[in-house]
């Protein structure tokens, strides 16, 4: 028997079919091989049509049924990755009335602004965790406000992966996950946020229905069956967002325990119980996917905007021709890069740096010494001091950490950029072998809610290599102390 997962990004589609029983991937793939569109009628906008979406989940399944060569009937359940934060509304027939607003779109920003100085810091701290902020419920509040005509017919508001799971169901309902995402989870009632939705002026009927992770949440129709080649009946038995979804996928269930993603822009989720926030505008909280209301256990993830883009841009406009290169170069260079500083914010406004844009700084270039070695490593070790920055904020946040796993990506892959960070927390980076769409399906397997076990496949299929902190941490420190004092000399320049 096999699972099959899907993660729906705003580049492509991912799909894969993993052994029910062992967890062991049998295939991944993506649609479309070149990048889905985003459309941008404005500055700062950024839309998908959600049709795209099925569309391409119906090709990547049927591709990967033959490619894989199985029979699809051994196929027995379905699990769901989405990006973050969009939204989704569709009319009573279950018809998307506009294009979905998805995560990286600005437009309800100074929306989200305005309530959370109405409503106050303390309540927003207190039952939502975070600030309103740019997300979903914003998002719907700027549709009533500036489309009218399309709001009065919104029969449902929905996030991507929300969509998806009706279309392969016929059912419209959501879950703590995907409402927390959406910053529309009453962490304090335990109930959906219907405060700020009445402050938004928004009807509280259009929320969904709320069904639990990891049970029955639909089954497959004919129609579903048809258009995707899956067999008729199979449930839905898991959704979440792709950053939680990528915590499942590196076994991260437990206080301490931190998933971190090093792509173009840097990410670290760290679960907690502590249901409470000092940072609702730096770091974000979310429902985590083995909450209960017994034991709520929450994650709490920090976003670096500059991170993996930053080096890529110096491999870009330099004559490397690969990051191998670059970090062979590197390696040559001590470190502290003698002196020389990379400040890599320069992918817009940083919400750690409380929302400043700051900019990508070169510092103490000495034209007689330095050489691109000393570039690359003080950009490696720059993104990595941002990570420990980062780091230290989610502390002040209640977070502990007590080890960190990530995927085998770009950044992970150097070991000045993992030593860098293993060395300055004093905790091992263990990573991992793993994609948001294979997790996806794994998680079909927690109906049985054995998180142990879960873990321990993931240990077993997926572990790679685990950067320990070096003893000798004094240059790393000083290293370090020079950036933050650079950085925060920015900082109070803005």
């Amino acid at each position: 028997m096999y699972y099959i997962g899907y993660d729906i990004g705003s580049s492509s589609v991912k799909v894969a079919l993993v052994d029910a029983v062992t967890g062991e991937k049998i295939i991944a793939l993506h649609e479309p091989a070149d990048e889905m569109a985003i459309i941008a009628f404005h500055k700062d906008w950024a839309e998908q049509d959600p049709e795209l979406w099925w569309e391409y989940i119906c090709t990547a399944t049927k591709r990967a049924i033959k490619e894989a060569n199985i029979d699809a009937s051994k196929i027995s359940g379905i699990g769901i990755s989405y990006q973050m934060h969009g939204l989704v509304v569709v009319d009573k027939e279950g018809t998307a009335l506009r294009n979905a607003i998805i995560w990286c779109d600005s437009r309800a920003v100074a929306i989200g602004d305005k309530a959370f100085e109405e409503i106050g810091a303390e309540k927003c701290a207190t039952h939502l965790l975070n600030s309103p902020g740019n997300f979903t419920a914003s998002k719907l509040k700027w549709v009533k406000d500036n489309e009218p005509e399309i709001y009065k017919n919104i029969c449902k508001f929905m996030l991507p992966g929300d969509f998806i799971a009706f279309k392969l169901t016929g059912k419209i309902v959501s879950t703590r996950n995907s409402l927390s995402e959406g910053i529309l989870w009453d962490y304090k009632e335990n109930k959906v946020a219907n405060f700020l939705l009445d402050y938004y002026g928004i009807d509280t009927a259009l929320t969904p229905d709320l069904v639990d992770n990891f049970t029955n949440q639909g089954e497959l129709t004919d129609k579903a069956s048809k258009e995707s080649g899956l067999p008729v009946g199979i449930p839905v038995v898991y959704r979440a967002g792709d950053q939680v979804n990528n915590a499942l996928s590196l076994n991260i269930f437990k206080p301490g325990e931190v998933a971190a993603t090093g792509g173009t822009s840097g990410v670290l989720y760290a679960v907690t119980d502590k249901l409470d926030s000092k940072e609702t505008s730096r770091v974000n909280s979310f429902v985590h996917v083995n909450y209960t209301t017994e034991r709520p256990i929450v994650g709490k993830l920090l976003c670096i905007n500059g991170a993996g883009i930053q080096y890529r841009w110096l491999r870009n406009h330099s004559v490397v021709d690969s990051y191998e290169n670059m970090n062979r170069k590197a390696s040559k260079v001590p470190v502290g890069s003698d002196g020389v500083v990379v400040i890599p914010f320069g992918n817009g406004a940083e919400r750690m740096l409380n929302n400043k844009n700051v900019g990508t700084h070169f510092l103490n270039l000495n034209l007689n010494k330095h050489s691109h070695g000393h570039l690359c490593r003080a950009a490696l070790e720059g993104i990595a001091f941002s990570f420990v920055y980062g780091m230290e904020i989610m502390k002040n946040d209640n977070t502990e950490i007590k080890v960190i796993r990530a995927g085998n990506d770009n950044l992970f892959r150097s070991e000045i950029f993992s030593n860098t960070v293993a060395t300055l927390i004093g905790h091992e980076i263990e990573i991992y072998n793993t994609t948001g769409s294979v997790g996806a399906a794994r998680a079909v397997g927690l109906l049985d809610g054995d998180f142990e076990k879960f873990g321990e496949n993931i240990i077993k299929n997926d572990h790679v290599m685990t950067y320990m902190p070096l003893k000798n941490n004094e240059p790393y420190v000083e290293a370090y102390n020079n950036w933050k004092k650079e950085l925060e000399l920015i900082i109070t320049k803005k």
